[in-house]
């Protein structure tokens, strides 16, 4: 009988457990002031690590998370097999010069108290602000230099991780939401990884513990006070509503009950069969271990397709989610614990400023730092009443940097943030965009660049333009212009 986890390589030095212990419990324990104390703390880790649970997540933000599990890995020596630590540094968008980052990065490793950390996950709010390109550079060369040993993201869709990667950075992992209810990491995202050798790690997998027999043929909740259960539920809604949720965990308890195994098995195992997902995350409950025991299921079975068209049944009842992975931290609907960011979005200073053109009263125009805009005589974007027009904009980073050469996919999505980017700093918003042209160097890389177009515009529908224009400078495979229009108030 399974006695201990699977396990899976990430690197050739990375060997992780398939059930990874996630620590986000440490920040909802100590949110009122009260401190875990580390020793007690790194005690009940210990007891998960003895018993194959040997690989925790963590973050920045996750209380003393980080601390606690440094005084775990400090009980072991380096002959001993010791516990692996993943961590998240989530910086406030702005300039990422090397002293920030490495600032950044130092800081984990002396909260960890380790010379290198397993795996670096990085997560970035705002794609319209570049400088999450300049971050994860600076970590390569970090792990390089043998400071961390594999790098990963978080909460990346698509399109952004394949622009990391056509960019040249060595990403391991995505760590994203994926579950029964939340399927969108099933798509773009599992093809990319399926292409790229990139794994998953899948959190949110038993929704809050909405995944669970506690909960079928359960009435709706008039209230939810834990933050976890009110972040699942928001996915609940959005999937369709309550009726929809409980014949998803109605379809998952016939198959508990065929393989003598439970609910969360069920849901684990869906999530963990699919190819692209190396491990889900499964909250640590300090100080407690029956569910432990229960866990070392997912491994003792397997679905069969009766099994997957009994699940397939009861997600034609449901709505998908909207979006590609990560999309709920970045725009509406916000599906998370506290609900709408719009706020914290709206207060993230633009990477653009807009000034005022001299002589020209009503009018404001922005300059990216392109070398090109001085030596042309051209602004980035300019605004007149309620119309704003975007210069043909290439994928160039800060003043000359050609990003993903050889990419025309992952060029337009850059070239589409710095566009949005502009258009903000203006006071518009992508969905003001009426007209855009894209000029390809070759007529032959239409799909790539139509569909990161398709990605950004599917429901505004502007008119569009698309046309082979030939030899563009240097390695650029695309250039875009735009045009909005937008309230006259701005």
């Amino acid at each position: 009988m399974t006695t201990q986890p699977d396990r899976i390589a990430l690197t050739a030095n990375l060997s992780i457990s398939r059930l990874v212990s996630g620590l986000w419990q440490v920040a909802d324990i100590e949110k009122n002031g009260a401190i875990i104390d580390p020793e007690t703390g790194a005690d009940a880790l210990q007891a998960y690590a003895e018993a194959g649970f040997d690989t925790f997540d963590m973050a920045d933000h996750y209380g003393t998370s980080e601390l606690i599990t440094g005084r775990l890995l400090s009980r072991y020596s380096e002959s001993q097999k010791r516990p692996l630590a993943f961590t998240k540094w989530c910086p406030e968008p702005g300039p990422m010069t090397r002293d920030v980052v490495r600032k950044g990065v130092e800081e984990r490793l002396r909260r960890l108290d380790v010379e290198k950390i397993d795996l670096l996950q990085f997560h970035w709010w705002t794609f319209e602000h570049p400088a999450w390109l300049d971050a994860l550079h600076e970590m390569e060369r970090m792990r390089e230099e043998g400071l961390i040993e594999a790098l990963g993201l978080t909460n990346f869709d698509a399109a952004h991780l394949g622009l990391a990667i056509a960019d040249g950075i060595k990403i391991a992992t995505n760590q994203v939401s994926f579950s029964l209810i939340d399927r969108r990491a099933a798509d773009a995202l599992s093809d990319l990884c399926a292409r790229t050798g990139v794994k998953l790690l899948a959190y949110g997998t038993l929704s809050g513990g909405f995944l669970s027999e506690k909960w079928l043929g359960q009435p709706e909740p008039a209230e939810i006070v834990d933050w976890s259960r009110s972040k699942y539920k928001r996915f609940i809604d959005v999937a369709g509503g309550w009726d929809a949720y409980q014949g998803i965990l109605g379809a998952a308890s016939a198959i508990a009950t065929k393989h003598g195994v439970s609910v969360s098995n069920v849901a684990s195992r869906w999530v963990l069969e699919h190819q692209a997902v190396a491990a889900t995350i499964i909250g640590a409950r300090l100080g407690e271990n029956q569910h432990r025991d229960d866990n070392l299921n997912v491994f003792r079975f397997a679905l069969d397709d009766e099994d997957r068209a009994t699940l397939d049944l009861a997600f034609a009842a449901t709505r998908p989610i909207p979006g590609d992975c990560g999309d709920e931290y970045r725009k509406p609907p916000f599906l998370t614990a506290s609900g709408d960011l719009s706020h914290h979005l709206d207060a993230i200073p633009s990477v653009f400023t807009a000034e005022p053109v001299p002589g020209k009263p009503g009018r404001l125009r922005v300059s990216s730092g392109s070398i090109w805009e001085p030596i042309a005589g051209y602004s980035r974007a300019m605004r007149i009443g309620d119309r704003i027009l975007v210069s043909g904009t290439t994928a160039t980073h800060a003043a000359d940097r050609c990003v993903a050469p050889g990419d025309p996919g992952a060029q337009a999505t850059y070239i589409l943030d710095k566009i949005a980017a502009s258009i903000s700093a203006l006071g518009g918003s992508m969905a003001d965009v009426v007209r855009t042209r894209i000029y390809l160097k070759d007529a032959d890389q239409w799909e790539p660049v139509s569909r990161a177009h398709g990605r950004v515009f599917a429901d505004v529908l502007p008119a569009n333009t698309l046309i082979e224009a030939g030899n563009l400078i240097g390695d650029y495979l695309v250039e875009i212009e735009a045009e909005a229009v937008c309230g006259s108030d701005g």
